[in-house]
């Protein structure tokens, strides 16, 4: 019984190891390659960018081809698949990861990328998708917004895909350095058959062949390699001293002067882009400046008129309490008009005239108050009635009783 127990306990815990190294050689696995892929893509951006010192990258150059496998590898990482009405998962291309995450980018390719006629397969509309992307310049900007939006990202990659990880931020500084390179592209050719899977090709990274146009060296690394060995070497253990002929300095200007060509290149694109942004920079801040200026008067004119309708407003008040006084006392003129005799009340009538005259021009200028004042004066009354007199009036009365005139 002793026996079996132990046999058991043993049995559990050698169950339980095993599955504790399969989980830890799967993550081992995915981790191996993810730093494959991303290894090899930086790779193959440096022998991209070596080789546009020499010639023109185009669709024949196997160069490219490998990096666009390569990229379409690391952009299917662990994609997940479609399911159906009927609970069955079909395949994903990137395509339709990039169509959903890059739609932020100003001035993006993607509706004319669904729009081409020669291109149907989702495949093939990703690999239209890198070449026009690599022509524009614009292919780090499209993975860093892609990469930004985690949501998205997370909806269409499983645990453990490359643009989920760490390296998916090196994926994106690694093609900025795509940005200095002039490609030229057809986008009719074979290269977006979407019919057969993209293959890398490994073997320019896997054997290596000393030419002229390397950076360094196998002599060179030798060197390096038996100074950076153990203290406990002696003098003795030590090759002698190397001597560079004519030939090899000769490979090594050159290999020098494309270096630093390839450097001024990329510093006159840098240059020239940051150009342009300063340029954007400057137009968006005069733009503000105007936008500014303009807000700026238009409250001036808002606080003008303000002020304009206040005074109108001030003025219609004066006018109405004018108007009011003058109803009043035309009303006290015709209320006292029954107490007056035969003449007053001729005199108020001619007042009261005036008064409604007054009132229906609407007008309190001083000329035409003289003017009605005038009119209704006393003294002008007098005048009139003094025409009645004995100097300028017979009196039928005086002609009866003249001595003149009496019956005989």
């Amino acid at each position: 019984m002793a026996s079996r127990s132990l046999g058991g306990l043993s049995g559990s815990r050698s169950g339980g190891g095993g599955g504790g190294g399969k989980k830890s050689l799967s993550a081992r696995n995915a981790a191996v390659e993810r730093r494959n892929l991303i290894t090899v893509c930086r790779f193959s951006v440096k022998t991209l960018i070596d080789r546009s010192c020499f010639e023109t990258i185009d669709d024949s150059s196997p160069e490219f081809n490998n990096f666009a496998a390569i990229l379409e590898q690391i952009l299917s990482h662990r994609l997940k698949g479609q399911v159906t009405w009927f609970g069955y998962e079909s395949p994903r291309s990137f395509w339709d990861y990039i169509r959903v995450a890059c739609r932020k980018v100003s001035q993006n390719c993607i509706c004319s990328i669904e729009n081409m006629e020669n291109v149907s397969s989702s495949r093939a509309k990703g690999r239209a998708w890198i070449r026009v992307a690599l022509m524009e310049k614009h292919l780090s900007e499209y993975i860093s917004t892609a990469l930004r939006d985690f949501k998205t990202t997370r909806r269409f990659y499983e645990d453990g895909a490359i643009v989920l990880g760490e390296e998916a931020n090196m994926l994106a500084g690694m093609l900025l350095g795509l940005n200095a390179i002039d490609f030229s592209f057809c986008l009719k050719g074979e290269g977006l058959d979407g019919n057969f899977p993209a293959v890398i090709d490994y073997t320019p990274y896997l054997k290596f062949t000393q030419s002229s146009d390397s950076i360094s060296s196998d002599e060179e690394e030798l060197r390096t390699l038996g100074s950076s060995g153990s203290e406990s070497s002696t003098p003795e253990n030590v090759g002698p001293p190397f001597i560079m002929d004519e030939n090899s300095w000769f490979n090594k200007c050159k290999r020098v002067k494309q270096k630093y060509q390839l450097t001024l290149e990329q510093k006159g694109y840098l240059e020239e882009l940051l150009r342009l942004r300063e340029n954007q920079l400057s137009e968006s801040v005069s733009q503000n400046k105007i936008l500014l200026q303009r807000i700026e008067d238009s409250d001036l004119a808002h606080k003008l008129e303000k002020e304009q309708l206040e005074y109108i407003i001030v003025e219609l008040q004066d006018q109405l309490k004018s108007y009011q006084s003058l109803d009043q006392l035309s009303a006290e003129v015709s209320l006292s008009q029954t107490s007056l005799d035969p003449g007053q009340s001729q005199e108020g009538d001619g007042k009261q005239d005036t008064l409604n005259l007054i009132s229906e021009g609407k007008e309190d200028t001083p000329s035409l108050l003289g003017l009605c004042g005038s009119l209704t004066s006393v003294a002008s009354y007098k005048s009139l009635t003094s025409l009645k007199s004995n100097d300028y009036l017979a009196s039928p009365t005086t002609e009866m009783t003249s001595p003149g005139l009496t019956p005989s």
